[in-house]
């Protein structure tokens, strides 16, 4: 395992005046001769970081994704790469949500892929990303997917600092997934929040909720989505103060969105969900998901 945390202020044409930073973050995991999942590889450059992996009693390996800096500035380039390698099961989240912060120019960019080998599992869960007033973001996440493999992907926001009445207050949102199994598109989706253009609290949009979640299930052989469709609309039922459904995508897959009035039930309603497609398509008991 190896890590840097070399300063990276300049851009590819050394331009000193610069604003924001280059981060650089790749994992890789492997099989050990026990059937366990171990951390292989480590490198980053900050402000990414990964923190020490815990091993679960099933033999999965969690681990968190670390922006030892609070938060994301305008102008920076992070820049996360995860391998995983045949059989191989992991479970990534965060220690807290992600903070971005105004922007005076340049958008902040953060860029996620991910690879799974035959037979992998991943569990993907970080927390919500907060804009504060005056940010712009644009993200995207690409998971690769190789046969007999399974993924459990959540991408989740607030509408920016609500207790200091920033609601809708941020520049811009770009948000973008793409997943392909076997090499064919399963799922391609992108969302775009621009407040001053269109406010989402309109009715019909948002209105009076603050956060929306998407969790997204991708398995290849699997075959019994109609019956994880009806799980997730069955919690998402008894779960108050939120607003969704479940649908299924054309490829192996399927997908839940809902809105929220709160942290607290947005929190509460990805466990549950996440708990049931981790029952459903993987075959795994509920386990608590630490963040200490």
């Amino acid at each position: 395992m190896t890590g840097s945390a070399t300063p990276c202020c300049l851009n590819s044409e050394g331009n000193s005046d610069r604003i924001g930073r280059d981060g650089f973050l790749r994992l890789r995991f492997a099989r050990s001769g026990d059937g366990r999942t171990i951390l292989a590889q480590s490198r980053f450059s900050l402000p990414l970081q990964a923190l020490a992996p815990l091993a679960l009693a099933d033999g999965a390996s969690y681990l968190m994704l670390l922006n030892p800096t609070g938060g994301v500035l305008g102008g920076d380039h992070l820049m996360t790469e995860v391998v995983q390698e045949a059989g191989t099961h992991v479970c990534l989240t965060t220690p807290s949500a992600t903070r971005i912060y105004r922007t005076a120019e340049k958008p902040a960019i953060l860029e996620t892929t991910i690879h799974l080998g035959e037979g992998a599992t991943l569990e993907y869960l970080p927390d919500h990303v907060i804009p504060h007033a005056g940010s712009a973001l644009r993200q995207s996440l690409r998971i690769e997917m190789a046969r007999g493999s399974r993924a459990i992907v959540l991408d989740a926001m607030s509408s920016g600092r609500v207790a200091h009445g920033e609601r809708w207050s941020f520049t811009e949102m770009d948000s973008r997934m793409d997943v392909r199994v076997c090499g064919r598109p399963a799922y391609i989706n992108r969302t775009r929040i621009v407040p001053g253009e269109k406010r989402p609290d309109r009715l019909g949009v948002m209105e009076e909720f603050d956060y929306m979640a998407c969790l997204g299930v991708f398995a290849d052989e699997f075959t019994r989505w109609k019956e994880v469709a009806a799980a997730m609309n069955e919690q998402l039922a008894s779960a108050p103060n939120v607003k969704g459904g479940a649908s299924l995508v054309s490829r192996g897959g399927c997908v839940v969105r809902f809105l929220a009035r709160n942290a607290s039930d947005m929190t509460r309603t990805n466990k549950q969900l996440w708990d049931a497609a981790r029952e459903l398509v993987a075959g795994l008991p509920p386990f608590d998901h630490r963040k200490y």
